[in-house]
Order: structure tokens, then C-alpha cells, then sequence
């Protein structure tokens, strides 16, 4: 899994960007093979919004999609009041 990982073309622009900003991460501290995600999950039977999963390290979430379904949550609870 870690070698396959690295031999990805979309790790190292990850990589390469994040060097550019500064960020120099915690090489030694933490675990460093899990991959992340994110999830919008609304109130009852709104359930899962947004599931995003990190398909390679620095895989990012599109932000307007996170938007998105944030206000079918607050649409959601604004028309049941």
C-alpha cells in the first residue's frame, strides 16, 4: 500500500504544493498511511449529504460541494420550523 501510494503522480503535486505553502508536516509523529475524509451528514431523514474519501494523500474535498449541502441542511430546517 505505501509504495503503491507513492509511485501516484496526484501525491507528489500534493506534496510539491504543500512544500511550496511552507507546510513541512510531522514526518516523525503520527501515523502517516490513513486517509482522510469528509462527510455532511444532515439532521433525521436528511442522512448523508456528502461523502468525500481521500482516494490518494492530498486528495482534496471540492469546498462548493461541502456549500452545497451544508444549505440543504439549513434549507431543511428553516421550511420544518
Amino acid at each position: 500500500m505505501f509504495l503503491s501510494a507513492l509511485l501516484r503522480i496526484g501525491v507528489w503535486r500534493s506534496l510539491w504544493r504543500a512544500y511550496r505553502k511552507g507546510c513541512t508536516g510531522n514526518i516523525i509523529k503520527g501515523e502517516g498511511l490513513v486517509l482522510g475524509g469528509v462527510f455532511v451528514i444532515g439532521p433525521e431523514d436528511q442522512g448523508i449529504l456528502l461523502e468525500h474519501r481521500e482516494k490518494e494523500f492530498g486528495d482534496k474535498v471540492n469546498l462548493l460541494a461541502v456549500l452545497r449541502s451544508a444549505r440543504k441542511i439549513q434549507d431543511g430546517l428553516a421550511t420544518a420550523k
